[in-house]
């Protein structure tokens, strides 16, 4: 038992923790923008994996916004937990001016029908009609609609109407419409919607198939459009928040009083998404190898099975890798997938993902006085048993 435990304390002594450099940082090489602007009051372009702003213009300016505050309304119809359950439309709340999906009093509709209704038709009257059906009454679902707007992180966005029409109370910003965009396009129902031309919604009394009308033209207009809302209102102009998939590369685009938003977003979209490209962030992880004390072997490689494909810049991202073990060394046995650490990637200086590291291999453990050799041999011969 000595002799192991002077062993275990000689081999600890003379491991080293080998200290890899982090890869070089390179020049990225991107369109310039200074300089560069549109014809909005405010506009954004942003890349929805990451939240990495590619083009700014007033994004914390706070606008009117007008109809696409419906993909708040509509992201919270289509969370709540009976979505299908058939109800009669309050008939107050369907006598809004403005866009509507054609409720009539009496009419038998679903939330999900509703959605449709706001994300296609724009419809005032489906806004409405879901928000008295969720909250009871309008101002607590805009209490609602504010809440969420806090836990999503939108810092210059206050909700008045659930439809958009224009209140002293009611204005957002370019980037909290982003945020708010990106959060949306990862409910499945959502982004399935607002990236349909035409739908079947089932609605009346009794209720039968009638076909809703997009609004949105980029859908025909500009390549891998995915959605997502429109807007106008004479004091708004003409708002619009967008998104495109090319190439595995998804864009997000806003813009606030843009009398040619249209030709604005799709070339936005031209222009930027042939600078980046999807790359796993997982293939790029430097060597790390670990010391092991007490195993078969000396080291055990750190490896990662995280998958994190996210868009970079064509020409020479600028991927740090900054890595961090939990120990120094490892105790053996050691099991293959053990974590041993995690890794912080950075693009242009910026976290955009956390792997985990995990042993490559399985050490099983061997007491270092079965083979004795050298001075370790010699040493051990000396100790008592």
């Amino acid at each position: 038992m000595f002799k192991r435990i002077v062993c275990t304390l000689l081999a600890a002594a003379l491991c080293t923790v080998t200290v890899f450099a982090q890869p070089e940082a390179v020049v990225v090489t991107v369109p310039d923008t200074q300089g560069m602007s549109v014809g909005a009051d405010a506009a954004i372009l942003m890349e929805a994996k990451t939240g990495r702003i590619l083009f700014a213009q007033n994004v914390d300016e706070r606008l009117p916004f007008a109809s696409t505050t419906k993909i708040m309304t509509a992201l919270l119809a289509l969370e709540q937990p009976q979505a299908d359950a058939q109800f009669v439309v309050d008939p107050a709340a369907i006598k809004v001016e403005g866009s509507s999906m054609g409720l009539t009093e009496g009419d038998q509709v679903t939330l999900r029908t509703l959605a449709v209704g706001m994300l296609l038709a724009s419809g005032n009257d489906a806004a409405n009609a879901a928000a008295v059906r969720i909250s009871g009454s309008i101002p607590a679902f805009v209490e609602l609609m504010n809440s969420r707007a806090k836990e999503l992180g939108l810092e210059n966005t206050s909700f008045e109407t659930p439809s958009g029409l224009d209140g002293e109370n009611h204005y957002s910003s370019a980037r909290d419409l982003a945020l708010l965009a990106r959060a949306a396009l990862k409910h499945d129902e959502f982004r399935e919607i607002c990236g349909q031309y035409r739908m079947r919604a089932s609605y009346g009394n009794p209720p039968y198939d009638r076909w809703l009308t997009n609004h949105n033209r980029l859908l025909n207009y500009c390549e891998g459009a995915i959605g997502l809302k429109t807007g106008f209102t004479k004091k708004a102009g003409r708002c619009l928040v967008s998104a495109v998939n090319r190439d595995g590369v998804e864009l997000i685009c806003v813009t606030l009083n843009c009398p040619d938003d249209w030709d604005t977003h799709k070339s936005l979209y031209d222009r930027f998404s042939p600078t980046l490209e999807v790359e796993d962030l997982a293939r790029g992880m430097p060597s790390l190898r670990i010391p092991v004390t007490g195993g078969d072997v000396q080291e055990v490689e750190a490896v990662t099975y995280d998958t994190s494909p996210i868009p970079v810049p064509v020409n020479n991202p600028d991927i740090q890798y900054r890595v961090r073990v939990f120990s120094q060394f490892l105790y053996a046995p050691v099991n293959a997938g053990q974590p041993v650490g995690e890794a912080l990637v950075t693009l242009e200086g910026e976290p955009v993902a956390t792997l985990t590291l995990v042993a490559g291999r399985t050490v099983p453990l061997k007491h270092p006085y079965e083979e004795k050799t050298g001075f370790l041999a010699w040493l051990l011969e000396l100790l008592p048993d």
